[in-house]
């Protein structure tokens, strides 16, 4: 899909595609939450509405799955596999 973002973006007549991953390993609920908040950092810094939070867990009794996240005014869309 990425070596299609700058097609798509000229037949929709976008100039720019931005958005904004971060990934994490997961470590536990307060290291998540902080990573929740770090990403909510960023799209204010790039004045973005929509980020997403791609987290790889090696736990045996994972949650696997995407969920979105509000953050004050942010979404996230966050993936665990």
């Amino acid at each position: 899909l990425s070596s299609q973002l700058p097609w798509i973006a000229e037949r929709a007549g976008i100039d720019e595609i931005q958005f904004v991953v971060e990934m994490k390993i997961w470590h536990g609920n307060a290291y998540h939450e902080r990573g929740e908040e770090q990403l909510a950092g960023y799209l204010d810094d790039y004045h973005l509405q929509v980020g997403y939070l791609l987290s790889f867990s090696f736990n045996k009794k994972k949650e696997i799955g995407v969920k979105e996240v509000r953050i004050g005014e942010k979404v996230l869309i966050e993936a665990v596999v």
